[in-house]
């Protein structure tokens, strides 16, 4: 769990509150939240080509609260495959982690972070060389 300690400073975080945060405070940023991300999800991506042909995720959009062709195509899937991951290798006890230790739930929750990171590139990646959006060299390395 270590090696991401160096990372730690980088990672986007957020802090816990420092007083109690009413319910309907909480619904509020919740139903701000959901807002942006349906706008995320109507935002086309830039450079792709629109392709008639048919989707090999179609079914699994819901699950994946992601829509084709938007800011949204790969929805919570890293998040929640990197938690997953990170929670079943701990499990697992194939990486050490003391929960009960402040300074190593930071660095799981790093961990997990720095994961989802890595699946999104290697996602983003895959659907781009895969042809997902047209031929990779008629895209361009800048797209």
């Amino acid at each position: 769990m270590h090696f991401v300690k160096p990372l730690m400073a980088v990672l986007p975080e957020v802090a816990t509150p420092e007083r109690k945060v009413p319910f309907k405070e909480k619904v509020l940023w919740t139903a701000i939240t959901l807002f942006i991300y349906l706008v995320c999800c109507q935002i086309p991506l830039y450079g792709i080509r629109s392709t008639d042909s048919s989707d090999p995720f179609y079914w699994m959009r819901v699950i994946l609260a992601s829509n084709r062709g938007t800011l949204m195509e790969l929805g919570i899937s890293p998040i929640v495959t990197s938690g997953l991951v990170i929670q079943l290798l701990a499990g697992a006890k194939i990486i050490e982690v003391d929960q009960s230790d402040k300074e190593e739930r930071e660095l799981f929750n790093g961990a997990q972070k720095l994961f989802g990171m890595i699946v999104t590139i290697g996602q983003g990646t895959a659907y781009v060389l895969s042809g997902m959006y047209g031929d990779p060299k008629d895209l361009g390395f800048g797209n």
